[in-house]
């Protein structure tokens, strides 16, 4: 723990840029062409979506209100019932409200209630986004807030959404389930079409500016993605996918494991842990949110070390990247102490002998110490500085860095079975 006499803040945060055209120009001329398409390409998406949608209201009709949000969105969407239940009449109306939020790029929004009623006539696919009032110094600030996170990856976003209803199109292997698939293979299309020239994945496309744009390990976003591509590439249960889909998925994989092999930090030398999300041009960590700051992430460094780990074959640069993560994860770990609530000054780092390990959400990218950010863009080296609002709202310490400890033994035995 930072002692209170000498807690102090040691940064501003600041915000991360777009993918733009004067970006691009600045790459290698070799390179400018295909990033260049790529752009085109999602700024024709979304004017594309947005007609259709405006299409969808006949002439003087009255839109719709936006769906209400709903915090837990996934779990609207049963993962875990038995195969027969997903061809049931109350799995298959989840199915439709489902496919009538699919936007016409073949992703979703995130945060809504797949359970409710489907989506009515030009009515949005997104719930209400950012703050009412225009604020510049707000890094979350959308250019309209009517059009936020169409579509997206955060909080299971649009891969939650084809994990579903990929069990229905199982249930229904008939012409019942033929819609269903239809779905499916858009979404995966949608997946496919948002991944960038280098492998890497945005956290909404079409693109939407700012932070957004950069390659996102965030909320396991990234690892979300390629853990689907690399069922849909090869487990059994996707057959009902076409054999070219399946290998442009599997490809996708391949280029999204070099890129998340480039993006590892590299500290004295040393491999470390990786971003909440890096710069798509130059894999460079970056902020997020005003209370987000660049950094090293031990939540996202969890979710990306599960996935490395599920490679049947890894490659010497891949077992490397997962071991120097792994002794990064071990050198971090923090004991005798929690984050717990305090009675009157709400959740606090305190001293709790016996208690941990736990992990800082974030740490510094040159002492390698834990940081923590603010609303007001100010970043502190002890979390009981930051403010009781924002302390209470964030998951400044996490304990899930053990999964990936836990997963490790058995790791190594299974690729290096003689010892």
């Amino acid at each position: 723990m930072v002692s209170p006499t000498t807690a102090r803040v040691i940064g501003t945060n600041v915000p991360a840029p777009p993918l733009d055209a004067a970006r691009i120009s600045a790459l290698p001329a070799a390179e400018q062409q295909a990033w260049f398409d790529y752009l085109q390409r999602s700024v024709m998406q979304m004017r594309a979506d947005q007609a259709s949608l405006a299409a969808e209201l006949a002439p003087g009709a009255i839109r719709p209100p936006a769906p209400a949000p709903h915090g837990a969105g996934i779990k609207s969407m049963p993962m875990d019932r038995e195969p027969s239940w997903y061809a049931t009449a109350e799995a298959r109306r989840i199915a439709d409200t489902v496919i009538s939020f699919q936007t016409p790029a073949g992703g979703w929004s995130k945060n809504l209630d797949r359970a409710g009623p489907p989506r009515l006539p030009g009515q949005r696919y997104s719930s209400d986004g950012g703050p009412a009032v225009r604020d510049a110094a707000n890094f979350d600030q959308p250019d309209d807030r009517n059009w936020t996170y169409v579509g997206t990856i955060d909080n299971g976003a649009t891969t939650g959404e084809l994990r579903y209803l990929a069990r229905v199109a199982a249930a229904l292997p008939g012409s019942e389930g033929d819609r269903y698939r239809a779905s499916f293979a858009k979404g995966i299309g949608y997946l496919l079409a948002a991944q960038y020239p280098n492998g890497g994945w945005p956290q909404v496309w079409p693109l939407q500016g700012g932070y957004h744009d950069g390659i996102t390990f965030n909320d396991n976003g990234m690892a979300e993605v390629m853990m689907l591509l690399s069922d849909v590439a090869a487990d059994p249960q996707f057959a009902f996918v076409s054999p070219n889909l399946r290998r442009q998925a599997g490809s996708a994989v391949e280029r999204g494991t070099a890129v998340i092999l480039q993006a590892q930090v590299m500290m004295d030398g040393r491999r470390t842990g990786w971003p909440q999300q890096v710069d798509p041009l130059t894999l460079a960590p970056i902020s997020a949110r005003n209370y987000e700051p660049r950094s090293i992430a031990a939540g996202e460094t969890t979710d990306i070390l599960l996935f490395l780990m599920q490679n049947q074959q890894p490659s010497p640069e891949m077992r490397a990247a997962i071991e120097d993560g792994m002794a990064w994860l071990r050198s971090k770990a923090a004991y005798d102490v929690a984050f717990t609530r305090v009675p009157g000054e709400g959740r606090k780092l305190i001293p709790q002998p016996g208690a941990g390990p736990i992990w800082s959400r974030n740490y510094d990218l040159v002492s390698g110490q834990p940081i923590f950010g603010d609303r007001d863009k100010r970043i502190h080296d002890d979390v009981n500085l930051v403010s009781e609002g924002r302390r209470n709202g964030y998951a400044w310490w996490v304990t899930t860095p053990q999964r990936a400890l836990d997963a490790h033994a058995a790791w190594q035995a299974r690729i290096d079975p003689a010892g």
